[in-house]
């Protein structure tokens, strides 16, 4: 089994009926969250909408947490997340919120204890910032966007 961390949560008051994140097999690297919603809410095509996990979390210090699509709701039915991975800091204590968009043709309707998305435990690496006149040669240099042919 790989490193674990502790990772401290705390459901909303009214709660009590949703799933907090898990792994839902022995090899996932993301943990299954749930949908805080009053009965179900329909989101059309296009449309995005802020849905509530239903939980606050403290992350340690020195790690993050991505929200990534689930696959099944994204080739099934179009649904993503606006800025996937979005991502929670270690520093917030908030409402952990999940910003879903409907990218299908039909109008989705996201019911309360729905797996909604998913979470990934990262380490993160902050870096030093150095501000130079020039910056060392490539062969790539300027190229980009296609520049290795689409």
């Amino acid at each position: 089994m790989a490193e674990a961390i502790n990772l401290r949560i705390r459901r909303k008051q009214g709660c009590e009926d949703i799933s907090m994140p898990q792994y839902m097999s022995e090899g996932a690297s993301g943990m299954d969250i749930c949908a805080d919603v009053d009965g179900e809410v329909i989101l059309e095509p296009g449309e995005i909408k802020l849905i509530s996990a239903g939980f606050y979390m403290s992350i340690p210090k020195g790690y993050e947490v991505q929200i990534r699509p689930r696959s099944g709701l994204a080739i099934k039915h179009g649904i993503s997340i606006v800025n996937s991975p979005g991502t929670i800091d270690s520093d917030y204590r908030g409402l952990v919120g999940i910003i879903l968009i409907n990218q299908g043709k039909e109008p989705f309707a996201v019911k309360r204890g729905e797996r909604i998305a998913q979470m990934v435990v990262q380490k993160v690496l902050q870096a030093d910032i150095e501000v130079v006149d020039e910056l060392d040669e490539t062969a790539r240099a300027h190229g980009g966007f296609g520049h290795t042919g689409v």
